[in-house]
């Protein structure tokens, strides 16, 4: 019984540690280049559109959102959105963020099956995310197992979710350093720090695998210790 307390609470401080350090380093990341200026004083919105218009995406358009990493592209109305920062700030992050955003679009232009697949699935994930919270919570409270047994279910279409999503961020994240390695007003040492900010996104997601993952398994353990007693 020791050795299955000392599981359960390993994996919940685990889990936790995974998440705050690449919460971390994607936090010191983002303050650090939002910070360094580019020699081009580009900003997001013109790296955006110089990467879109090189691929023949003239349709997609770039518009401006309120808030901080807010970021992302619309494969439905076919426009990057960029945060504010972002959309007007000439920095490393800003010429980064527009890129990898971008590399949404370039996907979603050349039908990216992983791109493709995660669409599909949105749907799913957003209902399990509450119908897994609601089973677990109430299948815990009433000490029903095969609810709690459901919620677990759930829960693993969402770490599905979560293991296609990753080939998505890190292709796209591949196809920015591409466009922006090309670009003739990027300087090497940008270039570097454009690859560190999109590493440190990157770690994020893997963060959000290996968590689940260990959530996931810390149900399954739970579950199977109230059998046993």
């Amino acid at each position: 019984m020791q050795d299955y307390y000392l599981i359960n609470y390993g994996l919940i401080i685990l889990g936790s540690l995974i998440a705050f350090l690449a919460q971390i380093f994607i936090s010191v990341s983002y303050s650090r280049y939002k910070k360094k200026y580019n020699a081009a004083k580009l900003k997001g919105v013109d790296v955006a559109r110089y990467i879109l218009d090189k691929h023949g995406l003239k349709n997609v358009q770039v518009v401006e959102v309120s808030g901080e990493l807010t970021d992302h592209y619309d494969p439905t109305a076919k426009v990057v959105r960029l945060s504010s920062d972002i959309y007007h700030g000439d920095t490393v992050a800003g010429m980064a963020v527009a890129a990898h955003e971008c590399g949404h679009a370039i996907q979603d232009n050349v039908g990216y099956l992983m791109m493709r697949i995660r669409s599909k699935l949105v749907p799913i994930v957003n209902f399990s995310s509450y119908a897994g919270y609601i089973a677990i919570l109430l299948g815990f409270l009433f000490g029903l197992t095969n609810v709690v047994w459901i919620g677990i279910y759930f829960e693993l279409a969402i770490l599905l979710f979560q293991i296609v999503t990753l080939p998505v961020e890190i292709d796209a994240s591949r196809r920015a350093l591409k466009e922006l390695k090309e670009y003739d007003k990027v300087k090497t040492s940008e270039y570097h720090g454009c690859k560190v900010m999109l590493v440190a996104a990157a770690s994020t997601y893997v963060a959000s695998v290996a968590t689940t993952l260990l959530q996931i398994l810390r149900l399954v353990l739970i579950v199977g210790g109230r059998r046993r007693d």
